[in-house]
């Protein structure tokens, strides 16, 4: 009888060991690495607004900071507030611990954006594309999804297709944004509002685009010159982007070129 008591007691101090172990796995080692994740390489807003405060799956004293600017984050808990951010674009978070350690992990805001690019209307470049999620190459969900919902780009004058977010740039010409004849160095920005049917549940979302207009490409200026090639040299925050400095990635250049 004393002897299968002990190995009931023996057993049950195994037991108890083997459960704190597993708890133990599950939880962050705060003297071990720190792995700095999101849950997710993608983060899609919700359409009640619940979801759109997005926490570190462990958190650890320190300073978050998020790159390029447009991110929303609080340096202290690593708190990304996904409705008040620029959605669309790739971000590099990093986590500065108190011993200076440096950690880093890459997240996407999901949405659209625009490249930063020039449209020659002699060459017949003619349309803006969106790119969904941070990359050229991943397919625009367009069945159920709407684009300039409410129509206020299209009614200035942003001639955006509502079932696939482009931007026909002769249309807009047409409709005079720019004048007639379009100004050298005239310039228009227009919101974009669109709701996407994917992980966000057509959550509403928005974006603005800066649209210029050029006779020749003798005529761009060397501001918006310097503005490209500040962007260019930090990385087009699409994916593959990879940059250190500060940067304004928003809003795009659609920069139209007549010939």
């Amino acid at each position: 009888m004393k002897f299968q008591r002990s190995n009931l007691l023996f057993a049950t101090v195994i037991l108890l060991a083997t459960s704190c172990q597993k708890a133990s796995d599950n939880t962050d080692d705060p003297s071990g690495p720190y792995k700095l994740s999101y849950g997710d390489s993608i983060l899609y807003m919700k359409p009640d607004g619940s979801g759109n405060i997005v926490y570190p799956t462990t958190q650890r004293p320190g300073k978050y900071e998020g790159f390029p600017e447009g991110i929303e984050i609080d340096e202290n808990t690593g708190a990304i507030d996904l409705s008040d951010s620029e959605t669309g674009l790739r971000y590099k978070i990093t986590h500065t611990a108190t011993d200076g350690t440096i950690t880093e992990t890459k997240v996407v805001l999901s949405g659209i954006t625009f490249k930063d690019h020039f449209y020659y209307l002699s060459a017949g470049d003619s349309i803006a594309l969106p790119i969904y999620n941070a990359n050229e190459n991943r397919i625009l969900p367009l069945s159920g999804s709407i684009f300039d919902e409410g129509n206020l780009a299209n009614v200035g004058g942003c001639s955006v297709k509502t079932d696939n977010g482009k931007i026909n740039l002769k249309e807009t010409i047409r409709n005079g944004v720019f004048g007639f004849p379009p100004r050298n160095d005239a310039q228009q920005t227009f919101e974009i509002k669109y709701r996407i049917n994917d992980g966000s549940g057509k959550s509403l979302n928005k974006l603005k685009v800066l649209l210029y207009w050029y006779n020749t490409i003798n005529d761009v200026p060397q501001y918006v010159w310097d503005i490209l090639n500040d962007r260019t040299s930090q990385g087009v925050f699409l994916r593959g982007g990879v940059t250190e400095r500060v940067a304004k990635p928003r809003p795009p250049c659609v920069i139209i070129v007549n010939q």
